[in-house]
Order: C-alpha cells, then structure tokens, then sequence
C-alpha cells in the first residue's frame, strides 16, 4: 500500500528564504531542516516552511504576516525542545508584538496580540505538543505500527 505521511494545521507555505537579525541568541546553534538560529540572533527561515499564520480570534493582516512567521518559527524551537520556553517564550512573544508595529499595525492591536499569545500560547510552545504525524490512508496508521 502507498502512504503519506503529513502534520496537519498549516495554512502558509514560505515561497523564499527568510533572514532576519533578533534579540534572542541560544547558547548554541541552532539548526533543523527549515529553522537555522544562531548564537548572534541571525534567524533564517527555509523557503518551504510552513506555518499556521496570526492565531486564535483575529484576521491575517499583511502587518501580522512576518510577526507569525517568526513567532511560529520559535515556537517550533520550543515545542521540539531547540529553545527553553520558559527562558524565551516571553521574548518571543515581544518580538511578535514589536514586529507587528514595525509593519503598520496599531499599537493597541499589537498589545491585543501580544496579551492574546501571553495568555493562550504557553501550550503551543509546549514539547509535549508537538503536532503528531498523521499517516493515511488507515490502513497506514497500522501497517506503521506493525513495522516498528
């Protein structure tokens, strides 16, 4: 039988890398297949990366769209256990709301996303949420259980 296997919950897919310089530098680097982070903060996201976009009640806007990806980037170093959440995820949670205004949001918007991802987001950045791979069609699931 042929099977795919996929993680589910994405609605963008990065089109060209993405380089930028930020205020959180790890003790090491950092470096997975599309999420490089070094020690003097330079941030690169591959073409390809995948992300869900601006989170819970709100409307993807062209000034949400770097801030997400970024934060979403981080995150991920946190879920997989790249980035200690409790040492950083407040800092990436000022980044999203500095990055919104830089990009034309109001400041009182970006204190709504900054005070939406403090209050809902600690499971996101969580390593025991990381998304599950999800392998179909069903038959998959077992035959991939059965070959471990």
């Amino acid at each position: 039988m042929e099977c795919i296997a996929y993680k589910s919950g994405y609605k963008y897919q990065l089109e060209e890398d993405y380089v930028t310089s930020i205020d959180i530098n790890p003790a090491a680097p950092i470096k997975t297949e599309y999420l490089e982070l070094t020690t003097d903060g330079t941030l690169t996201v591959r073409k390809g990366y995948a992300w869900d976009g601006p989170s819970g009640p709100t409307i993807d806007t062209l000034n949400f769209m770097r801030g997400s990806l970024v934060h979403d980037a981080l995150y991920q170093m946190m879920r997989e256990s790249h980035l200690d959440k409790d040492k950083y995820r407040e800092s990436a949670d000022r980044l999203l709301q500095i990055m919104c205004k830089e990009d034309g949001m109001s400041a009182l918007r970006a204190w709504w996303v900054y005070q939406g991802v403090r209050f809902g987001g600690d499971p996101s950045a969580d390593p025991a949420n990381d998304k599950p791979v999800i392998r179909a069609p069903k038959a998959c699931q077992q035959e991939h259980l059965t070959s471990r």
